[in-house]
């Protein structure tokens, strides 16, 4: 079958500029809404009250309503008797008597005022007197403690102009104003449809080589936060049948469409070709110079977008927020999100491809100097987590193949004002690290965790980058585990003990029954064997390229960043054998031949070991209840 390429490549202002060029997006129509159901919607006409708030003079005070002449000599010496009227004015109570010259009305706060008076004495100024009578002992003046009709909102005065977002004080502002309903921007409708027969919808069952559907959901929820109504397709097989019946009737019910997945180059790939059918003028960019993100199509159909987003998550999520958010809040009636921008020095080497605008995500956290530094979070368009770990994200441009170590870049952030973490935790990855994340969690410090393998957390410890540095590596010479790889500005904390072995397939005769060493001979022995390595830097790799001793067999390139990845890959028949730990193995099913115990501690910068994070994180490892959760995923503390 033959393959459709991309159309001509763009760069993103130029496919930007077209795709808004060509759908012109404006507010849509207006429509009334009830005063329950307005939160979080938009002003479609400014509204001005039809009554004074408040509609009669008011007492602000309890106490009595008088005439301000008749109680300017009042004093504690010489008070001023006056006779009551006999009335008492609450909220809800017309006066009927008015105040007389040398009388009073009693009047609760809120009361409405009685004719004759102008003023109102507190009744903490106040004492009885003899027959009932009121004797007053400070003056007050004309209009003291009264609130006069509209003196907090008058008649035709606006008090929400177009354009404004309904929250909760303004929900409050109508109510006081007795309006019940108003003309809001009619939320626009986007159809969010998912494409792929891999895909299960969150909750369902897994298949073979599915996955469940992370787009739908995210999208949808992005669209509800930018001031759209989304209505979920769900996911649509690869059926060109199907596929052009779902989007004819989202076309035809909704104001937007948004596909993720079917964009890229493929012979399944057919749904540019149905989009290009869907009305005039229509496909205006497919393929756009962004990383992550080009498979990007925009397309305008009889004036309605319809954008199909790349499969991958990421590359998904900024392609949205990039090119469709800015028109999804036009047609709601909202103004541009507020976009925040926070300079960082990154701590690394950025690399890109030359050619192409490229995004990469960004999780802040404190340098040595209390600048911020922008670590990047490596995970590739197809992670979704990435999102979930970063703050922001910098720009490199299209004609640059890197940013270098110490560069001040500009982080744009995905909410404004992020707070940076109390605790950086940067190094191997392990899932003991998570009863210890709870436990200052729950003690209300936040905590980050990057995986940036054992040299890279030594590395970012020593430059100040991080609170704590998890590391489990072993000095070749010596046979020291980790103090070696530290310098005299850092301290060694001492985690616990954990098992690291060849993993396997049970019942596989090359590795059942056999120690470590000797399951690695007999896999080197065996071509068809497939291993499964480890990153760079990681603990477990410099154990590996110690077995191997110089070798590279099968699946040698294959460099994961994690033990449970490893696990998985042999799990699921990717590859035959690799080194882990027997946390990741043992709830797989897998055999395990243990090749020793490590050691895994914590390298902590001396300059911030008096942090208060950094003794919580002490107190925290030393804690019976983390000892405890420790004990139970397998390892030992130390």
């Amino acid at each position: 079958m033959r393959q459709d390429q991309f159309l001509t490549v763009l760069s993103r202002d130029e496919a930007l500029a077209r795709f808004e060029t060509a759908l012109e997006a404006r507010p849509l129509e207006h429509e009334r809404v009830a005063l329950a159901d307005a939160l979080g919607r938009v002003v479609a006409v400014s509204i001005a009250p039809a009554i004074d708030v408040p509609p009669f003079d008011r007492s602000v005070v309890d106490g009595f309503a008088v005439r301000a002449a008749d109680v300017a000599a009042a004093s504690d010496t010489t008070p001023v008797t006056l006779r009551p009227t006999g009335e008492t004015v609450a909220c809800g109570i017309a006066p009927t008597r008015s105040v007389e010259p040398g009388t009073a009305t009693t009047i609760a706060t809120g009361g409405p005022i009685p004719r004759g008076a102008d003023a109102v004495v507190m009744i903490e100024w106040t004492d009885p007197g003899e027959d009932g009578a009121i004797l007053v002992r400070r003056p007050v003046a004309q209009g003291g403690n009264l609130a006069f009709a509209g003196s907090d909102l008058a008649r035709g005065e606006v008090i929400l102009r177009r354009g404004t977002i309904v929250g909760s004080r303004e929900i409050g502002l109508l109510a006081a104003c007795g309006i019940g309903e108003i003309e809001v921007v009619r939320r626009p409708k986007v159809a969010v449809i998912s494409t792929g027969d891999e895909l299960v919808a969150p909750g369902g069952t897994l298949a073979p080589a599915q996955i469940f559907d992370a787009n739908g959901p995210v999208v949808a929820a992005t669209v509800a936060e930018n001031g759209g109504l989304p209505i979920a397709w769900g996911a649509v097989p690869d059926d060109e049948a199907k596929l052009a019946a779902a989007l004819a009737e989202a076309l035809a019910t909704c104001d937007m469409v948004v596909l993720s997945g079917g964009t890229s180059k493929g012979a399944g790939d057919y749904t540019a070709r149905l989009v290009a059918k869907l009305g005039r003028p229509g496909i205006v960019a497919h393929g756009v110079a962004l990383k992550p993100g080009k498979p990007l199509c925009l397309a305008v159909c009889d004036g309605k977008a319809v954008v199909v987003l790349p499969g991958f998550p990421t590359s998904a999520l900024f392609t949205f927020h990039d090119f469709v958010v800015p028109q999804l809040r036009r047609l709601a009636g909202l103004p541009p999100r507020p976009e925040a921008v926070v300079e960082a020095t990154l701590p690394v080497r950025v690399p890109s491809d030359l050619g192409r605008t490229e995004f990469v995500m960004i999780a802040l956290a404190e340098g040595a100097d209390g600048a911020t530094v922008a670590h990047p979070v490596f995970k590739g368009s197809g992670s979704i987590s990435a999102f979930a770990q970063a703050d922001g994200f910098v720009e490199v441009d299209a004609l640059a193949d890197h940013l270098p170590a110490g560069t001040r870049a500009s982080v744009r952030l995905f909410t404004p004002n992020p707070k940076l973490p109390d605790l950086v935790i940067a190094g191997s990855h392990c899932v003991g690290l998570e009863p210890i994340a709870d436990a200052l969690t729950d003690a209300g410090l936040t905590v980050r965790i990057l995986p940036l393998g054992s040299m890279g957390g030594v590395q970012a410890a020593k430059r100040g980058e991080c609170d704590v540095a998890p590391l489990h590596l072993l000095h070749a010479d010596s046979g020291v585990w980790n103090a070696p790889f530290l310098d005299d500005t850092l301290e060694l904390i001492e985690g616990w003990r954990r098992v690291q072995g060849v993993v396997f397939r049970k019942g596989d005769a090359r590795f059942e029954g056999r120690s470590a060493e000797e399951a690695v001979t007999a896999a080197l022995a065996d071509p068809a064997c497939l291993m499964v390595n480890r990153n760079p830097g990681a603990g477990t790799r410099i154990l590996l390229d110690r077995l191997l001793a110089g070798r590279r067999p099968e699946g040698w390139g294959n460099q994961p960043r994690s033990h449970a990845a490893v696990a998985t890959a042999i799990a699921g028949g990717r590859a035959d054998w690799g080194l882990a730990i027997e946390a990741a193995a043992r709830p797989l099913g897998l055999g395990f031949a243990p090749l020793g115990e490590e050691h895994y501690d914590f390298a902590v910068p001396k300059a911030r070991a008096d942090r208060p994070a950094v003794i919580a994180f002490r107190a925290a490892l030393s804690s019976e209840p983390v000892r405890a959760a420790l004990r139970a995923l397998g390892f030992r503390p130390a």
